[in-house]
C-alpha cells in the first residue's frame, strides 16, 4: 500500500506501519483458536505476554493508544478503547486493520500536521515515562508491531517444538 494523499514524511510512516501490520497478519492468519489462546510463557509476570492472544490484545489496544496520544496532544479528549480479548485470528486481523484505518483517518483529517518537534515541552508524554514527537511516536508504533510479531513467531516455534516433543515420546 502506498499512501500518496498525504505529505511524504507522513505517508512514509503510514506505509511502514501498514507493512508491519500486514507482516503480523501473515504470521497469525493460519493460527487456530487453540494455538491463539494456549499459554506459552508460564514464567512471565507480564499478563500481556503469556499467549499469542494476550500479545495481540495488547498490540491492538496499544495501536489505538498511539493515535489517541496524538489526538489528545492536539487538545482532543479521546479515550483509548478498553482491552478486549478476542477468540480468533480473524477477529484480531479485523482489529489490526481497524487500528490502521483509525490512524490513517486521523492523518487524513490532519494532513498539515507538523510531526517533528524539537521543543521537549511540546512533546507527547506517554504513560511509560517517555516523551515523543509525533514522528517518534509513530516510529515507536511501527517497532512495537515488529517486536511483538517476532515474539509471536517465537511463541509459534515453541508450540511447534512442544508438539514435536510430545509426538516423539
Amino acid at each position: 500500500m502506498t499512501i500518496t494523499t498525504l505529505p511524504g514524511n507522513i505517508a512514509a510512516l503510514l506505509d511502514e506501519y501498514k507493512k508491519a501490520i500486514d507482516e503480523l497478519i501473515r504470521v497469525i492468519k493460519p493460527l487456530d483458536d487453540i494455538r491463539l489462546a494456549v499459554v506459552v510463557d508460564h514464567e512471565t509476570t507480564d499478563p500481556d505476554c503469556k499467549s499469542i492472544q494476550t500479545v495481540l490484545t495488547h498490540v491492538v489496544r496499544s495501536g489505538y493508544g498511539y493515535t489517541v496520544y496524538i489526538e489528545n496532544a492536539l487538545g482532543h479528549n479521546k479515550t483509548r478503547p478498553e482491552r478486549v480479548t478476542l477468540s480468533s485470528a480473524n477477529e484480531y486481523i479485523d482489529q489490526l486493520n481497524a487500528v490502521f484505518e483509525y490512524c490513517l483517518n486521523f492523518f487524513r483529517n490532519n494532513p498539515n500536521l507538523a510531526i517533528e518537534e524539537m521543543d521537549n515541552s511540546k512533546k507527547i508524554n506517554v504513560d511509560w515515562g517517555q516523551q515523543y514527537d509525533i514522528e517518534q511516536l509513530m516510529e515507536h508504533a511501527i517497532v512495537h508491531i515488529l517486536r511483538h510479531r517476532r515474539q509471536i513467531e517465537n511463541f509459534i516455534k515453541r508450540q511447534d517444538d512442544q508438539r514435536l516433543s510430545n509426538v516423539s515420546v
